[in-house]
């Protein structure tokens, strides 16, 4: 067994690992899918690891690079083990064997989430060195089951360019997570939606989606103009243009109330919880 590069690996070998790794997982992606999860979290071959018995991966990790808080940072975009491997270590082995590499390219720091739950691979990264940095909330609901029923609204929905507007991010209640940077949705900027709420010119709230699964990235309206339906604006005409029977919301801030109000109220409810850990190289 040897931990090598995936640099030189086929599509095909890194997927079929990842569907055996993660058969038990409560999410599953099909070929489509994991490319789109690929692109968007901006995976490295040359910086991703894997735990090879002959032809076949038996362990990995596939990192992204990136910035994150303006900091070159690698992120744990999937790290899974075939279930006859466990208990061994690899990942572990793999995780210590990429740091060198990293380092030489000038990596700085090395994020994840890790779900809750998951109480094994928390402990694992704590005893790596990682520490907590936040909490989030996961959200998975039926499209059909969305209240989604809105009154008549004076603000009118077009299509949004962050590129155009300098102040979006002070709509924040807390920065988004690696995923759901807008550096992420650049990367697969043909998958996504991104809908303004506008006063005439003036924008007041925006939502940013990927139409194919459902996954709604970011949600953020001005203080100054909540509580006046904007928000149920943005989702009621998301949720009619997403193809997906099912609508995902990943990675808000546990310690923000009004989006988990705000969703509540939608009949959206918190479906899990992760960890974002944080590790400086």
């Amino acid at each position: 067994m040897i931990i090598k590069t995936l640099r030189d690996t086929n599509f095909e070998t890194i997927f079929r690992a990842f569907n055996s790794a993660f058969a038990d997982y409560e999410m599953q992606l099909n070929e489509t899918q994991f490319k789109s999860m690929l692109t968007r979290r901006g995976f490295n071959a040359q910086l991703s690891f894997a735990a090879f018995e002959g032809e076949e991966i038996v362990s990995f990790t596939l990192n992204g690079t990136g910035t994150y808080n303006e900091i070159p940072t690698a992120y744990d975009t999937g790290t899974g083990t075939l279930k006859e491997y466990r208990g061994k270590g690899l990942a572990t082995e793999i995780f210590n064997h990429s740091i060198p590499y990293l380092k030489e390219k000038g990596i700085k720091q090395y994020l994840l989430e890790v779900l809750q739950h998951n109480t094994k691979a928390h402990s694992v990264y704590e005893k790596l060195g990682f520490e907590t940095t936040r909490q989030f909330n996961y959200f998975i609901q039926n499209r059909e089951k969305i209240n989604n029923e809105i009154k008549l609204s004076p603000f009118s929905v077009n299509h949004f360019d962050s590129n155009k507007y300098n102040y979006y991010h002070k709509f924040w209640d807390f920065p988004p997570s690696w995923q759901n940077s807008f550096q992420s949705l650049d990367r697969a900027s043909e998958k996504f939606s991104c809908l303004g709420a506008f006063n005439e010119s003036k924008l007041l709230g925006y939502i940013c989606f990927e139409v194919n699964s459902g996954d709604i990235a970011q949600l953020a309206v001005d203080k100054q103009f909540r509580r006046k339906g904007i928000a149920s604006l943005l989702l009621q005409n998301t949720i009619k243009q997403i193809k997906n029977e099912t609508v995902r919301i990943i990675n808000t801030d546990i310690s923000c109330s009004s989006i988990t109000d705000f969703l509540a109220s939608k009949n959206i409810i918190i479906t899990g919880k992760q960890f974002e850990m944080l590790k400086k190289l």
